[in-house]
Order: C-alpha cells, then structure tokens, then sequence
C-alpha cells in the first residue's frame, strides 16, 4: 500500500521468498504502475511453474478495499501498510487481523557531554540532510549543556550552513539563524529540511524527553562513553537504536537484510525492518510412535 510502484515488486518478491502468497493493494498515484508491475510478476511466476496466484493485485483504488481486509481474519495471516501517516493510522485503528507497521519516524540524536566533536558534525548533519523524507532522518536533536557552546554550537551552525531550518529551544535562540520552537516541535515528524533541538541537563533528561514524544522508531546516541551508551539502550525502547552512526541507516537493506517491506515498531516478532526472515512463521513437527506422556 503505497504511492512507489517499487513496493509493489518488494513486497511480492519477499513474500514469495518467505513462502507466503500476498495481495497488494498499490496507492491511487502508482495505480497503472502496479498494475504493470503485476504482470511481470505473474509471468514470472508462471515460467517458475509456480502458483500463479501467489501474488495478487486488488484491482481498484477504492479505499473500502482497505478497510474489506483489515477484518478478512479467516484469510488474511497479516497487514503491512506503507504509506502516509493517515492510512497507517486507519490500519492500526480499525484492523482485526494483526499489523506490522511504524506510524512516523520522530528520529532523536542525544549528543553526550563525551561525544567526539567530528562524529557529532558528521552523524548529525548526514541524519538530518541526506534524504530528508525517509523514516530514518533525525527530527530532533538533544545536546548535552555542558558541550552546547563548543560541540552544540558548531553542529548547529553546520546544519544551518546547509539549509536546514533549525527550531530552538530558549537557550539555543542565541545562535544567530535559529528560530524559535513551540510546543508543537517536541515529537513532529518534519520529513523536510527542519529540525528542532533543545538543551538538555543531562542523560536522564535527554531520555526522558525521548521517552515521551519518541515514535519508537529509531533514535541515536553520539558519545565516547560506553557506560553512557550501555545506559541509552537499556533505557530507550525504540525498534533501532544507534551509537555514532546516522540514522539514515535504518533499513533492511543496511542491515544486511535484502529489501524490506517495512519498519516494525510493535513488541511482536517482527520488531525493525520486516524482511524474508521477519516474514517466515514457524511451525513443530513432533513424531512419535505410539509415545505418551507421564
């Protein structure tokens, strides 16, 4: 379910490397596209004598198809919905049969009073500016008050150097190009050149703001420190969690994974990018002759 016709080759080609049959239902604007993309697939299928039924194609834009299989419980062993935060939100609301699927990507990077002030420039800067509308891309940035006038002051003006609308807090309003935040700026997926920052007193601050507006998704730690990293994933319970690296890397494909047909953020088996594997069920063979139990 997406606007990028390329969902609709990934999804089939996992699903059928992980041995299920899947129904797709492509987005209004890729509607032709998917279609198109079907019908390959289906000979493809049919040259491999394999069902050709494997993966079908709901062949209408009408969104009360969507809501038709959020209830075909008997049929249907999961959802996985790919697109805009309204669809994603009607699927977790209203569906009966069970979801793999992350609402938003509200993405956090704490920089640590121990961060190293070259892989805080560098992390920061290609989370926010490398894609900017991917899931993956930082939307808030948390600095540490004891580095905001040496590391904070220098990744700010970095992030502003390259076009990035920065929203600030009280505090970070002093450097020159920054506007201020509001309310609304605390757990807001931009998915555009903006992000919004803010000085924290110290670890214990900067996850406590995580934990209330984080989506779970991913969200980043910059430091030196292994103590202070152990302690940020033990504390945060986001799907990915990330040390001195860009949160642009919060995929399937970077894991090593293959493609991927989402982001999980649930607590079920499937928790981070959902591949082949995540797509696989299990079953037990138990054989016997004639054995009981005492």
């Amino acid at each position: 379910m997406k606007a990028w016709p390329n969902v609709t080759a990934d999804a089939g080609a996992l699903c059928l490397k992980a041995g299920n049959a899947v129904i797709l239902r492509g987005g209004s604007e890729s509607f032709h596209s998917s279609q198109a993309i079907h019908a390959a697939m289906v000979e493809g299928l049919k040259s491999a004598n394999l069902p050709a039924d494997a993966i079908q194609l709901v062949p209408t834009r009408d969104r009360a198809a969507v809501s038709a299989m959020l209830s075909m419980v008997d049929f249907i062993d999961v959802i996985v919905p790919r697109g805009g935060k309204g669809l994603v939100g009607l699927v977790q609301r209203e569906a009966r049969v069970p979801v793999f699927a992350h609402l938003e990507g509200i993405v956090h990077i704490y920089i640590d009073k121990e961060a190293d002030p070259v892989t805080a420039l560098e992390v920061v800067l290609n989370a926010k500016t490398r894609r900017t509308g991917i899931c993956g891309a930082a939307e808030c940035l948390l600095i540490h008050r004891d580095i905001v006038d040496t590391i904070g002051q220098g990744v700010i003006r970095a992030l502003l150097d390259a076009g990035v609308e920065v929203r600030a807090d009280e505090t970070l309003q002093k450097i020159d190009g920054t506007i201020a935040a509001d309310a609304d700026d605390w757990g807001r997926e931009y998915l555009d050149s903006i992000i919004s920052t803010r000085v924290v007193a110290d670890m214990d601050d900067a996850i406590a703001h995580i934990r209330q507006f984080s989506s779970n998704h991913t969200d980043c730690i910059i430091t030196r420190d292994d103590a202070a990293a152990d302690r940020f994933f033990e504390r945060i319970d986001s799907a990915i969690l990330m040390r001195n690296a860009s949160t642009q890397f919060a995929d399937g494909g970077e894991f090593g994974m293959g493609a991927e047909i989402g982001i999980a953020t649930g607590k079920m088996h499937a928790r981070g990018p959902v591949g082949a594997e995540q797509l696989t069920s299990f079953k037990y063979l138990v054989v016997g002759d004639g054995t009981t139990r005492a």
